[in-house]
């Protein structure tokens, strides 16, 4: 994916998160990822200067301290991280957490199915999307 930049992967279950990287290595996708378990987690990490900026974020709505959709609001505000691509992967679907994810400027919102052959095609569309997208410097 983009010059190895690191993947942000928002999620608080282990297991789902262990299912994205096993996803990732499955599909080639080499970049470093960085797991946080809620919203505050992900703002602490990105707005540390020691840290590399994510090429992209995937992140869950559910989760405690701070959900997903109270991160976006933070997040797309700051000018600082408000153009790193965000793409949701949660079990929601209700109409309107997508409603509201892409008002905050989601690029993309992806329902993660319980079959793992399904979730990896999940995972490789967002690749395709990453691998095309031409994102700013």
């Amino acid at each position: 994916m983009i010059k190895n930049k690191p993947i942000l992967l928002v999620e608080d279950d282990m297991i789902d998160a262990m299912t994205v990287k096993r996803a990732l290595k499955e599909l080639n996708i080499l970049n470093p990822v960085v797991t946080v378990e809620n919203g505050e987690e992900a703002l602490t990490y990105l707005r540390d200067s020691e840290n590399e900026k994510p090429g992209i974020i995937l992140l869950d709505l559910n989760m405690p301290r701070m959900n997903g959709i109270e991160f976006l609001g933070i997040a797309k505000k700051d000018d600082n991280l408000k153009l790193i691509p965000v793409i949701v992967l949660t079990t929601s679907l209700d109409e309107i957490d997508r409603v509201d994810t892409f008002n905050l400027g989601v690029a993309g919102y992806m329902v993660k199915p319980v079959d793992y052959k399904k979730f990896v095609e999940v995972i490789k569309a967002i690749k395709l999307y990453w691998s095309l997208s031409e994102l700013p410097g």
